[in-house]
């Protein structure tokens, strides 16, 4: 399917003078032969003129002078011919112009309008012939004059050849022409595109009304959504805002008595879990505080480099898990980068890769390439996995923590969120290290590479 409007208007332009052109050609060369029968038909008939002006009947016997007034009858070799029969058809002269010639033509004495018509040889060569009827004193005489057509047909071959040199110059100059004004009619479009760009870029908030009548409703509408989208964000920013103020505060309070307790041994299992518990809540409400602005502002999202943020995610989660030495591998094109916000990338392969990180042995890898329409990225390890049984629910939102396998289920479900938002898709197969493999897929809209 052709998506430009500028490539749609330009074929279907050619396709149409092409089409006029091709239904040109019979009518002209129609027209050229026409011409070429009438120019031949009038200079014929001069040079029948000229032989019935030298021709003398005397007691009912024609008489010819030795040479006659048009040199191109009087030597072998000239393509000018003519003859002269009688009623009865036969040959009463013929030209010295005609001693080699036999074209195969009988006239018939039927009293008809001098036309102009053809005939052959033995070989097929073709001759044009003017056949007039005349009477002089008492004898009625057929006056031929003819002409090889070959020499018209190279003409005619000429002038094709010729015109069609002509139209495709004709052709290509309006496909030009046309290309130069379809380039500044379409320009309001590649201004609103720039535009676009631009507020997905976070560079400006709305359209210009600057445009043409035929899109200025289609500007019109998109400035109202995006004006709708934009105060929804904040609303929805100082709602989270306040939720998240209102929690952070007790839940700092519950830290510092878990940091407290913590220094007495019986306590110190107990407090751990309790601190595992309380920063993952932490986590969840500051990403629900900017899952607002990623759900809602998709469009507005800039485009983050992949590679320096899996880099940074693996450095941290080796200083977390450094009593592990947990071996990371990261296979991934440096240019490739991702339409999104930061901190739902944050958020989105923080829980994979502290996931991994947690169930792993000693291996993980990731990798991260385009794969048709997608975007796709690996994250593997070889702990001891997740039975096919269990994958589906683990995926399922809602699913808690306590619920199945130990770190599995928050984390998840805080991915499934952020993926919904992209249309992205969490799909979870067996490792080629032993272990678990989540394979990530955001659709290519989403991504691109960096200067493309």
């Amino acid at each position: 399917m052709i998506r430009s409007f500028r490539l749609r208007l330009l074929l279907g332009a050619s396709l149409l003078v092409l089409s006029s052109l091709l239904l040109m050609l019979p009518a002209m060369d129609e027209a050229f032969d026409q011409a070429v029968e009438q120019f031949v038909a009038a200079r014929l008939a001069a040079d029948a003129n000229t032989l019935v002006a030298a021709a003398q009947v005397r007691a009912k016997r024609l008489q010819m002078p030795q040479r006659v007034a048009d040199d191109a009858f009087n030597y072998t070799g000239s393509r000018l011919l003519g003859y002269i029969y009688d009623a009865k058809g036969q040959q009463l002269w013929r030209s010295p112009s005609a001693d080699d010639e036999r074209p195969l033509y009988q006239p018939v004495f039927d009293g008809q309008v001098p036309n102009l018509g053809r005939a052959a040889d033995h070989q097929g060569r073709g001759y044009f012939v003017y056949d007039r009827e005349i009477t002089l004193n008492g004898l009625g005489l057929s006056v031929i004059t003819m002409q090889p057509v070959d020499e018209y047909e190279h003409l005619q071959s000429g002038f094709i050849r010729q015109l069609g040199l002509w139209l495709g110059g004709v052709l290509f100059t309006l496909l030009c022409l046309l290309w130069l004004g379809l380039s500044w009619l379409l320009r309001p479009l590649a201004h609103l595109r720039q535009q676009l760009d631009e507020i997905e870029a976070g560079q400006r908030q709305l359209l210009d009304d600057d445009v043409p009548s035929e899109v200025l409703r289609l500007t019109h509408s998109l400035n109202r959504l995006l004006d709708h989208e934009r105060l929804q964000r904040e609303r929805y920013r100082d709602t989270l805002g306040d939720l998240a103020h209102s929690l952070k505060t007790p839940l700092t309070v519950l830290q510092s008595i878990a940091d407290g307790l913590r220094r007495q041994p019986a306590q110190h299992e107990p407090v751990s879990q309790m601190q595992e518990q309380i920063g993952r809540m932490s986590q969840q409400i500051d990403y629900q505080l900017q899952r607002a602005t990623q759900r809602h502002g998709v469009l507005l999202g800039h485009r983050v480099l992949l590679q320096p943020l899996l880099q940074s995610l693996l450095a941290t989660l080796d200083k977390v898990y450094a009593d592990k030495r947990v071996q990371a591998q990261l296979v991934i094109t440096p240019e490739l980068c991702v339409q999104a916000e930061d901190a739902a990338l944050l958020e989105l392969f923080g829980n994979l890769l502290e996931n991994a990180y947690r169930l792993c042995l000693q291996q993980v890898q990731v990798r991260a390439a385009l794969d048709g329409d997608w975007l796709c990225v690996d994250i593997e390890d070889d702990g001891p996995g997740i039975p096919a049984a269990r994958r589906a629910l683990v995926l399922q939102r809602g699913i808690r923590s306590d619920s199945l396998h130990h770190g599995q289920g928050i984390g998840l479900a805080v991915v499934q969120d952020i993926l919904e938002g992209y249309q992205g898709q969490l799909e979870i197969r067996d490792s080629a290290l032993g272990g678990a493999r989540f394979s990530l897929r955001l659709p290519r809209g989403s991504s691109q590479h960096a200067g493309g």
